[in-house]
């Protein structure tokens, strides 16, 4: 998938996302997607890593150490 497809994918679910508000303003969005989307993504990553948390660290140009507080953060360890 491009980050392209990847970028469409969550402008589509912040509309739908907007949609569902039906115009009350939203409240710390940024911290709401960056949640939301992390979790996932770490998840995933360190799957295909095979759990190995240094390549999954630099798949995401994390440092390893920043990548397991991170894991800790979201009870993935």
């Amino acid at each position: 998938m491009s980050s392209r497809r990847i970028e469409d994918c969550v402008r589509d679910t912040l509309e739908q996302y907007f949609k569902d508000l039906n115009g009350t303003p939203p409240a710390a969005l940024h911290e709401l997607l960056v949640q939301t989307v992390e979790r996932p993504l770490l998840e995933v990553v360190m799957r295909h890593a095979g759990g190995n948390q240094s390549r999954a660290a630099e798949w995401l140009g994390l440092n390893r150490n920043t990548l397991r507080r991170k894991l800790l953060d979201h009870k993935l360890l």
